[in-house]
């Protein structure tokens, strides 16, 4: 068994096969979480995986590129080439919270984080943005809390406060472990380490299978702390450059960490889902 822990098949890349995407990846025993990014994509996540009984499941939360109104764009060569417009949302806690209570398969808030690769505007405007992140991030942490929920973070260029953040956070909880994921990993092993002591797993996707920053990182830290995700339908690891990215595609994931480890791919399979069974909570 393996396990896509963050898929976004609730955006409009799927909008006409998704039930065949969902349908053939759990043939090839790999199961899934579909992760909203905001609170129109977070319903369509669970009517999404509303009609699988199993395999299928939901994180719900306000990404922080959706707390202002921008056309994102990206050139960069470590992805593929995207644009998009994003629609600025207020967060209102009690629409996530009805989704929480109306919905059993929400294993997760997320994704939720800070996002600071993509700030536009004066100094004071983007420092107000931070802030802004910063507060509706601790918001939706508090959220999980509230709802005893594990959380999906999302870091672009913000280590040094989602750091902060969560270390305080960690500390006034008192959470020491298994209460989150740093999803698409983006730091050094020191970061690594420092996330981990505050009982954090460290995600990583097809970004690994072509870029090597991440190679020490993956062999030091134990197999235990790893999760592994496809990020679909961005980020598409070789041998699926240029393609959409599917969750099935998670096994190319695998066969990267497995080779760094020197480790069989069944094992890194059944261990990186034991992880994600053990954070989530999963009910199979």
């Amino acid at each position: 068994m393996m396990i896509d822990t963050h898929c976004h098949l609730n955006f409009n890349d799927f909008k006409d096969d998704y039930l065949e995407i969902i349908n053939k990846t759990l043939a090839e025993e790999i199961e899934m979480i579909v992760v909203g990014s905001n609170l129109k994509t977070s319903k369509r996540s669970v009517d999404v995986v509303d009609s699988f009984s199993s395999g299928v499941y939901v994180a719900i939360g306000l990404h922080p590129i959706h707390l202002q109104n921008e056309i994102i764009k990206s050139d960069k060569t470590d992805t593929e080439p995207y644009e998009f417009i994003t629609t600025k949302e207020d967060y209102q806690e009690e629409n996530y919270q009805k989704l929480i209570d109306n919905n059993k398969k929400i294993v997760a808030i997320g994704e939720i984080g800070l996002e600071y690769f993509h700030l536009n505007g004066s100094p004071e405007e983007i420092e107000e943005t931070k802030k802004l992140q910063q507060q509706v991030f601790i918001r939706q942490l508090e959220l999980a809390k509230k709802n005893d929920l594990p959380v999906i973070i999302h870091c672009r260029e913000a280590h040094e406060d989602l750091y902060k953040i969560l270390k305080d956070f960690s500390d006034k909880n008192r959470r020491t472990d298994d209460w989150g994921v740093i999803h698409c990993f983006s730091g050094d092993y020191d970061l690594a380490k420092k996330y981990i002591a505050l009982g954090l797993k460290i995600s990583f996707t097809g970004l690994i299978t072509f870029v090597d920053k991440w190679d020490e990182v993956i062999k030091k830290i134990p197999l235990e702390k790893i999760m592994v995700e496809t990020d679909s339908p961005y980020l598409s690891p070789i041998p699926f450059r240029g393609q959409r990215n599917e969750p099935s595609h998670v096994k190319e994931v695998i066969k990267r960490i497995a080779e760094l480890k020197g480790l069989s791919e069944e094992k890194v399979a059944e261990i990186t889902y034991q992880n994600a069974e053990k954070l989530f909570n999963l009910k199979r």
